[in-house]
């Protein structure tokens, strides 16, 4: 087995653990059991969740056993943590649904060949549902301190502001109580998350200690932040997410490839399983030979490859390519189209008949209708890659790529479209 600390360190995503050094013996002695926790407070899991599910899939690659919970229950709740104000509460139908999204995604990057670190997969609705209020209680709310409670930060930070109910304050004892079960349950050691987890994943630690006496681990992640200071997994529509249909497969990839330069190095050592000379390689890269971008090809191809597969992962190179015209467009599926052009300038119409230089004012490409005219004098302007030289031009039917869209090109570097119907 590989040193997953050591490794860890190196990736430098290591935040906090209970006791490194013993954690670092029990590792030595042989496969543990780890899990971390993902709810499902949306339809998908986000950027954000993958730092943590990579350092899971991680402890896998290094010979240990792996568990992927999906809050079934605890979602239903919500955590307080890194909020200011209450969660709204979904219905148990949404949530359900939610959890068998939340599941494929996680499935993807965990091993469940059968063997000694077969991944399990498991949902805390299924020993939550059937607690009853009073064994909830007596059972497990006895062991929590209501002033250690109260002193917890993501606790304390709602009591100084909006303040917080008393089912979002029970948070911590239902994650605590997963711990617990999965203790019991699997002879899981270890609980992983992000930094701002620590209070719920601890809270599991001494519950542990107090019922079953038996001394057990936490470490967190560190999340992640970007140089200039914007939020780390965010775009201007939004979160990056790992549904392709929340966030292109097109979207994702131009995400990571326009990593900046003081980011991507990090990242590579964050999301991908490139080895620490590969890394060191691309580093060199940036130094010297910055305007190739080859780190962040790097990034963006290993994530769009490991989050959407290898199929998808060419159709969004050949986009890229084709977008400015070193392809053929017409080779691009719909779904590709459509993902490509969310991301530029866009004019949506009903029908055809405005002109080439209408559309281009209209999509935002060029500022003017006067400025269109003149990219089309000067030969700058370009209808599916191909140059239109003639200021009238009106596209027609035989100019839709998959009946539906029309790539605008200004210059060399600025693409714009247009969608019909």
């Amino acid at each position: 087995m590989t040193d997953i600390l050591d490794e860890l360190e190196w990736r430098d995503v290591l935040a906090q653990t209970t006791d490194i050094d013993a954690l670092r013996e029990a590792l030595s002695k042989g496969p543990i059991t780890v899990y971390a926790g993902f709810d499902p407070t949306a339809p998908s899991l986000h950027v954000g969740n993958l730092a943590t599910l990579l350092i899971l899939t991680r402890f896998q690659r290094a010979g240990h056993k792996p568990i992927g919970l999906v809050g079934g229950a605890t979602g239903l709740i919500g955590d307080p943590s890194g909020r200011s104000t209450e969660r709204v509460l979904n219905t148990t139908e949404v949530v359900a649904e939610w959890v068998q999204r939340i599941r494929v995604q996680v499935e993807k990057f965990l091993s469940f060949e059968p063997g000694p670190t077969s991944a399990t997969l498991v949902s805390n609705l299924d020993w939550t549902a059937e607690m009853s209020a009073i064994d909830f209680l007596r059972d497990v709310g006895k062991h929590f301190p209501v002033n250690r409670m109260l002193a917890r930060e993501s606790v304390s930070a709602r009591l100084s502001g909006e303040g917080l109910s008393y089912t979002e304050f029970s948070y911590q004892i239902l994650q605590a109580n997963d711990y617990l079960e999965l203790y019991r349950r699997h002879g899981c050691s270890l609980q992983l998350g992000g930094s701002d987890q620590w209070g719920n994943i601890t809270a599991g630690v001494d519950l542990i200690r107090r019922v079953e006496g038996a001394h057990v681990h936490a470490l967190t992640g560190k999340l992640i932040t970007k140089a200039d200071g914007t939020k780390f997994g965010k775009t201007a529509g939004g979160a990056v997410w790992l549904d392709g249909a929340l966030t292109s497969p097109y979207a994702f990839y131009q995400y990571w490839l326009n990593a900046d330069d003081r980011d991507v190095v990090r990242f590579l050592k964050v999301f991908t399983f490139r080895s620490r000379e590969e890394i060191e390689e691309l580093e060199k890269a940036v130094a010297e030979r910055p305007f190739a971008r080859e780190a962040q090809r790097a990034l963006a191809e290993d994530l769009t490859r490991m989050v959407h597969g290898a199929e998808e992962l060419a159709a969004v190179v050949a986009a890229s390519k084709a977008l400015f015209g070193q392809g053929s467009l017409e080779e691009l599926s719909a779904a590709t189209l459509e993902g490509a052009l969310a991301e530029v300038p866009k004019a949506k119409i009903d029908t055809l008949g405005a002109s080439f230089v209408d559309l281009l004012a209209d999509s935002g490409l060029v500022e003017s209708k006067s400025a269109a005219r003149r990219a089309v004098k000067e030969g700058g302007a370009y209808l599916n890659n191909v140059k239109i030289t003639d200021e009238s031009y009106v596209p027609d039917a035989g100019d839709l790529l998959q009946g539906r869209f029309m790539v605008l090109r200004r210059g060399k570097k600025s693409i714009g479209g247009v969608e019909v119907g």
